[in-house]
């Protein structure tokens, strides 16, 4: 009996987590959208552009969120990424004719890499300097890299003062040259390559200007040649300053503005040339199109006029060879935007970008020098730009062909302000991808209702008339004669639905319904850049996104802010779900307001009616100032947010005398914690919300302190973390072997507190009850090079915390280094069958901390950016944890394996009626409990769990670079028939017992009628 109980413990240990996915489950049950991020446009270096090998053409570009990716022109998608870990931060891409794209990352470029820019594999991977030893010249000075075209030799400049020529294939270091003046007065920015020579081109700080600094090196042996200042005086050395080359001309030449004059200097090994003026005054910036080497360049007036320069001639003299018509600053378009193309042939196009207010397009104007005889042809065009959806044109690269005479074809790639990246051919739009969704910055899962729900949109039934109630009923029967034929066909075919048939795709005619099983929710999300989106949990597909509106900081300028994201009313309450999203507006006069927006959740209508369907979304403006807390109350089924401003003072959303009234009912029994901060030290206070009294006039409650959580000197807090969200709690204790009970300490005031030690180098982590500032739990760990990187989760009376431990004496694992994962439960009382009520418990108790402690400690095999618990409909399932791990996976860890009551010897019968296992203080990593499979879930910040229909079943989405979601049964699938179930078999046994028993019913009635007559 032992021996079979053991054995159905460690098969239901191996089932549980989730069904076994097959192939053909694969983006069925889970999708995963790969993002790169909103690319980094603030330099050349770092901004898209298009790459050519031969007839292949690729979009590289390096991104805000730290990557390095290609994409494919025809539809967007990504050919590869190379993701930077976030202290190596990129600082420039270079790229040559050849398939090779160079790197320099981390600070002062102290690290090196080449990839082939087809499919992204790292070529090679090399240290210039440490990167304590890196100078942070930014945004992007300093670093730069050249190509040999008669080898495989990259020339390096880094930390300003350093060149280093390298093998691009071996990474072997052929010499390396450092500027004698390593200070701050010389800083190198360029490196020029002609046949002859290197010139390290750079600035010297003078008292109001810089000056033009040049050294000349032999490319064999590093050897200087000469170095010298060339007498110039720039003020903005990022637009002011430039460098221009060709093939074809031996000296390079130097271009510069000063005092609103353009002058140039033609590089030559010994410096002795002398600085010419181009005619003309009053310009105000140089813009380097990635066509230095083609010797071009748009120099731009102080009243906005642009045009073309380039090298002409043998001697590469610099001159104006084309004019933008109407580009001039003006209230009928914005400011222009260009970019420099190269065709397949090496011809090279200079476009420039801009919006047309009387148009209220975008519009492109492509200059083409090489055509009619190099005289140079220009065509122009008009783009449908969606600013309302899309906000305004950040940055825009070119690309172009001339597929015949005084042809050209042009292709646009836009960045805009809300983080989207669109291709246009033309006046066509090709793809859109909206990067923006790798910086979401809150997110909600919000169930939808039945079709037919949502079709007659269903009220509130609590603020439905017996009339309207009545109509809707009657409305509703109309479609039971449909419902009872597809019964019949359903119970006589035994066609349902099963959980892992793909759903049916979204329309947008049609809207959002529920599927059978409620794995179709919407998923509700706001970005760092502005934006909603709400997105079809079945598919990822965007079902409607908004564009938020700055309100009055709209004609200055600003950026908002999402911080938290409630959703007010959800299927339960009847009618369509709505969420909140309250964030702060910080305008560019340094303003802050805090606002709200509120919207439905499956069409992204205002709910305020403020804003009109196809128009931008806009919020209430709640609080003059910035937001230090908010939080939603659910009082008999009515929700209000409460908001807090600087000074404590309660705000309500929406502010009603209903929500005021709710909100007085109910205030006295809250209490929160904040955290607060007094001379720079940060502190955890509790708050409780006090009424003014009637006579001194309406004023707003105000939150004033209770408590003060105590802590060792020197130690700061990190962060508050509330609880896992409260779902139903289907257990309240756990039944032992021997019949005893534990019971559950189910305190619903419970927080946790992260904390951090720098003088002793450690952190702390505290279990905290928020009425009274009680420490219910308390741990001390190690804090590791990167500072305290704790990731916790508390579930009911579980919590589970994850660390580096690089220290231990002791214990388990005594001696071992590496990942722990912490496994806690708290139960009520000190013994068994001791019962205190905690739920319900008054937080002035003295039972408060009558509670007992069971812990153990694990080795996880990996660091992890993410962990939350499933949650299922009615709480009956296992709640088991999900983690993102640093090497893109999302893992499934079942409980009862973290169980810390798990025996350190062979479990005894008792122990074995509730599938205990013998403690093994290593956790497996079993592959099969990867959840992403074969997909590479990137920097996963956050993992939602939300209910479906089934109780089994719990959807898991994981949002940080990228997005995925699947679904997991924590408990197996036990409220579903698998399958390979014969439901026909079902059918056809049920109809012949029904037929058996019409039969045979009348015969045993004829055989009773003739016992009685015989009786």
């Amino acid at each position: 009996m032992r021996l079979l109980t053991t054995a159905v413990a460690l098969v239901s240990l191996c089932i549980s987590g989730t069904w076994a996915l097959h192939e053909a489950d694969v983006g069925v049950v889970d999708w995963h959208k790969k993002l790169i991020g909103v690319p980094l446009s603030g330099s050349i270096a770092t901004s898209p552009s298009f790459h050519r090998e031969g007839d292949k053409a690729i979009i590289l570009t390096a991104t805000a969120n730290n990557v390095l990716a290609a994409l494919e022109p025809e539809d967007g998608s990504v050919l590869w990424r190379y993701i930077f870990d976030p202290e190596d931060r990129i600082a420039g891409y270079f790229r040559n004719a050849t398939a090779v794209v160079a790197t320099l990352s981390g600070p002062g470029g102290s690290t090196l890499r080449t990839f082939d820019s087809l499919n992204g594999q790292l070529i090679v991977e090399k240290r210039l300097h440490p990167p304590e030893a890196g100078a942070l010249s930014e945004p992007f000075m300093g670093k730069h890299v050249v190509f040999s075209p008669d080898s495989t030799d990259l020339y390096v400049l880094s930390n300003g003062c350093t060149v280093t020529c390298t093998d691009g294939i071996s990474g072997e270091t052929k010499w390396t040259w450092t500027s004698a003046d390593q200070s701050s007065l010389v800083l190198h920015s360029k490196l020029v390559l002609t046949p002859t020579t290197l010139y390290a081109v750079g600035l010297a700080k003078s008292i109001a200007s810089y000056t033009l600094h040049v050294t000349s090196l032999s490319p064999a042996t590093g050897e200087v040649i000469t170095s010298s200042n060339i007498a110039s005086s720039i003020v903005d050395p990022l637009t002011q300053f430039t460098v221009l080359a060709r093939p074809d001309l031996a000296k390079p030449v130097a271009l510069w503005l000063e005092q609103g004059a353009l002058r140039y200097v033609g590089l030559s090994p010994n410096l002795k040339e002398k600085a010419k003026p181009i005619k003309g005054a009053n310009y105000a910036s140089i813009i380097e199109l990635g066509l230095e080497q083609h010797g071009q360049a748009v120099v731009v007036r102080q009243d906005g006029s642009s045009f073309v320069l380039r090298l002409d001639g043998d001697v590469g003299y610099a001159k104006a060879v084309w004019e933008f018509e109407d580009s001039a600053t003006s209230v009928a378009n914005t400011d222009s935007m260009y970019a420099g193309a190269i065709d397949a042939l090496g011809q090279s196009y200079v476009g420039r970008v801009y919006w047309s207010h009387r148009m209220e397009k975008g519009a492109a104007d492509v200059y083409a020098g090489h055509l009619l005889s190099g005289q140079g042809v220009t065509s122009g065009f008009y783009f449908p730009f969606d600013s309302k959806s899309d906000g305004i044109i950040t940055h825009a690269i070119l690309d172009a062909s001339n597929p015949s005479e005084l042809t050209v074809n042009t292709r646009l790639l836009v960045t805009t302000s809300t983080g989207a990246v669109q291709l246009w051919e033309q006046s066509e739009l090709k793809w859109t991808r909206e990067e923006s969704l790798a910086t979401i910055a809150v997110a909600e899962v919000v169930e939808i209702p039945e079709k037919f729900a949502s079709e007659s949109g269903a009220a509130d039934p609590s603020s439905e008339g017996f009339f309207a109630r009545l109509t809707h009923q009657i409305a509703d029967a109309q479609d039971f004669p449909r419902y009872l034929v597809n019964f019949a066909k359903r119970f006589a075919t035994g066609s349902y639905a099963s959980p892992v048939s793909a759903s049916p795709k979204f329309n947008a005619s049609e809207g959002l319904s529920r599927d059978a099983f409620g794995f179709r929710q919407v998923i509700v999300a706001a970005s760092m850049y502005g934006k909603i989106f709400a997105l079809d949990s079945s598919s990822g597909e965007i079902v409607w996104s908004r564009l938020l509106g700055l309100g009055w900081a709209g004609e200055i300028g600003g950026r908002f802010h999402p911080l938290k994201m409630f959703a007010v009313r959800t299927v339960s309450d009847g009618g369509d779900p709505e969420v909140v999203v309250i964030g702060q507006r910080r305008a560019d006069n340094t303003l802050v307001d805090t606002v709200v927006f509120h919207v439905n959740a499956l069409t992204g209508t205002d709910i305020t009616g403020i804003s009109k369907a196809d128009s931008m979304l806009e919020g209430q403006d709640i609080i003059q100032g910035p937001l230090v807390e908010a939080y939603l109350l659910n009082h008999d089924d009515k929700k209000v947010v409460v908001l807090f401003d600087e000074f404590l003072q309660v705000y309500l959303y929406p502010d009603s005398p209903e929500t005021q009234w709710t909100f007085s009912k109910i205030s006295p029994a809250l209490s929160f914690p904040l955290r607060t901060s007094n001379s720079g030290v940060r502190r955890v206070m509790g708050h409780k919300i006090t009424h003014s009294p009637p006579e001194e006039g309406h004023r707003k409650p105000v939150a004033h302190p209770t408590w003060s959580l105590t802590l060792p000197p020197g130690e700061d807090v990190i962060s508050l973390q509330p609880p896992a969200a409260r779902g139903p709690v289907a257990s309240f204790g756990k039944v032992l072997g021997n019949r005893t009970t534990l019971y559950k300490y189910l305190n619903p005031r419970m927080f946790t507190v992260l904390t951090s030690s720098p003088a002793t180098a450690t952190c702390g982590l505290y279990v905290v009850d928020s009425a009274k500032g009680s420490v219910i739990y308390r741990t001390e760990v190690k804090a590791t090079l990167k500072g305290c990187e704790i990731k916790s989760a508390l579930i009911e009376n579980w919590l589970v915390y994850h660390y580096y431990e690089g220290e231990v004496a002791g214990g388990s694992v005594g001696g071992t280094t590496g990942y722990r994962m912490v496994s806690v439960e708290f139960y009520e009382g000190k013994k068994v069958d001791e019962k205190i009520g905690s739920p319900d418990m008054s937080s002035f108790s003295n039972n408060t901390l009558n509670f007992s402690t069971y812990e153990r400690a694990y080795i996880f095999s990996h660091p992890i950016t993410a962990v939350a618990a499933t949650t299922t409909r009615f709480g009956i399932s296992s709640r088991d944890l999900i983690v993102a791990t640093k090497n893109h996976r999302v893992q499934h860890v079942p409980r009862r394996l973290l169980d810390p009551r798990r025996p350190n010897r062979k479990p005894t019968a008792e122990e074995q009626e509730e599938f205990l296992l013998q403690y093994d203080p290593v956790l497996p990593d079993d592959t099969r409990r990867v959840l992403s499979h074969n997909y590479d879930v990137a920097n996963v910040q956050r993992i939602i769990t939300s209910p479906a229909l089934l109780e089994s079943t719990s959807l898991v989405f994981a949002y940080g670079l990228d997005m995925f979601i699947t679904r997991v049964a924590p408990s197996g699938t036990f409220d579903v028939l698998s399958e390979n179930f014969n439901k026909a078999q079902l059918v056809f046994t049920v109809c012949g017992l029904v037929l058996a028993i019409l039969i045979t019913r009348p015969m045993v009635e004829r055989k009773r009628l003739r016992e009685k007559w015989y009786q």
